[in-house]
């Protein structure tokens, strides 16, 4: 029997401003994007991680009635859904790379605990932690 994570869901106010984001900004590349109605599926990957795909979800029907997914959608944009972790080779010039782009970082890289890390959150709020692996 096989088993393992394939897919991670982020909560995004939208799914556009996310695509763009994840895709444009961060190097991702789209893996699935299907409609069914006003519900759409959209995930992502990294290049370098094709087996885990990051899902881009709107907060709503079918799953959540309209207001828990308002009260989700605040939360997401305040920050306070659990981050998510993005390892690189170098911090510092992925951080570069990823400011020239545009996004925007809540901490600049950081040597600690023998690495370096940055932090920055996605257009939704989504926090991310991006950290050096270590030599």
């Amino acid at each position: 029997m096989t088993q393992g994570i394939e897919m991670m869901g982020l909560y995004v106010r939208d799914q556009e401003e996310a695509l763009r984001f994840y895709v444009d900004k961060l190097g991702f590349r789209v893996h699935t994007d299907v409609r069914n109605g006003d519900y759409r599926w959209l995930t992502v990957q990294h290049p370098q991680q094709p087996s885990l795909q990051l899902g881009l979800f709107v907060p709503g029907p079918p799953t959540l009635d309209a207001q828990s997914a308002q009260m989700l959608q605040a939360l997401v944009a305040k920050g306070a859904m659990p981050p998510m972790l993005l390892a690189v080779d170098d911090c510092r010039a992925a951080y570069e790379r990823m400011r020239a782009a545009g996004v925007e970082f809540t901490q600049e890289p950081v040597e600690r605990y023998g690495t370096v890390d940055a932090n920055f959150r996605d257009p939704s709020g989504n926090g991310w932690k991006m950290v050096q692996g270590r030599q």
